[in-house]
């Protein structure tokens, strides 16, 4: 439900990776929190050509919004409320890159579920990483920390679904130099691509430009917890692990730090 709140819409598939073993198992739970008004869930109808029914994607429902909001100390919605966030949400025109953003994080939780030495220590949406938002305004589609052994790295997340130019997308980077110079996180900004040819022609454009931002690229059809991430200034693809990652500076502007300690947990605030 938490995790639901945070990040708006999963689809089934989504949740049998993160929480179950079995699909079946999975989809019985999932219809009983629907009967208890716990979770909504919407599809559409197959294109032509299409097999089998479209999945479901999965929201809160309405006793699982007002749940939410009441252990937040917020205002519980009504009714109606409820049913036209999940309107809005089954209409919204980026909803394909929402879910993209939350299957890389699925991608990196499930990973660490099968190997006991990884870990997905934060999951930010866009909307937390308002919490880095002091003095520079910016808009990752997510943050995460990721941790394998006794290395942490931390990154910003640039889901893209090639509906952008890619100049634009690079200029995206702007933003992040500002964080870097006010002190903030010295964090890898992943760029997460649809294809291999929008991949090259993004590379070369960053291995020229905003040498000071840490970048890498790496496809939709790979692991991002293998060795796939092609830094912008490299050749050779690294594991996640092996990018640079500044955690920042000891400052008010910078959540990652608590009473002056260094804090790298789900959350900094």
């Amino acid at each position: 439900m938490r995790l639901l709140d945070d990040h708006q819409v999963l689809t089934t598939d989504h949740i049998t990776r993160l929480f179950f073993h079995a699909p079946r198992t999975c989809r019985h739970r999932l219809g009983e929190l629907h009967g208890l008004g716990l979770l909504d869930r919407f599809r559409f109808a197959r294109p032509a050509g299409g097999t089998g029914p479209d999945p479901y994607r999965w929201a809160p429902g309405h006793e699982g919004q007002q749940s939410q909001a009441a252990a937040r100390a917020d205002p519980e919605p009504t009714a109606r409320a409820s049913n036209q966030r999940i309107a809005r949400l089954s209409a919204n025109p980026n909803l394909t890159h929402l879910l993209t953003v939350n299957e890389f994080f699925v991608r990196l939780a499930e990973h660490a579920r099968r190997q006991p030495h990884a870990n997905l220590v934060r999951w930010w949406s866009e909307a937390a990483t308002k919490a880095f938002q002091t003095k520079v305004m910016f808009n990752p589609d997510g943050h995460g920390l990721w941790t394998v052994g006794e290395r942490t790295v931390g990154f910003w997340l640039e889901a893209d679904t090639g509906s952008e130019p890619l100049t634009r997308v690079v200029a995206k980077l702007v933003s992040y130099r500002k964080i870097v110079r006010s002190g903030g996180p010295r964090y890898p900004v992943l760029f997460w691509l649809a294809s291999p040819i929008r991949e090259e022609h993004l590379h070369r454009l960053l291995h020229t430009e905003y040498a000071d931002v840490p970048t890498a690229t790496a496809t939709h059809d790979t692991n991002p917890a293998e060795a796939v991430w092609l830094p912008g200034d490299g050749h050779h693809r690294v594991r996640l692990e092996q990018l640079p990652a500044f955690h920042g500076t000891n400052s008010l502007d910078n959540p990652n730090y608590r009473n002056g300690v260094l804090v790298l947990g789900p959350t900094a605030v």
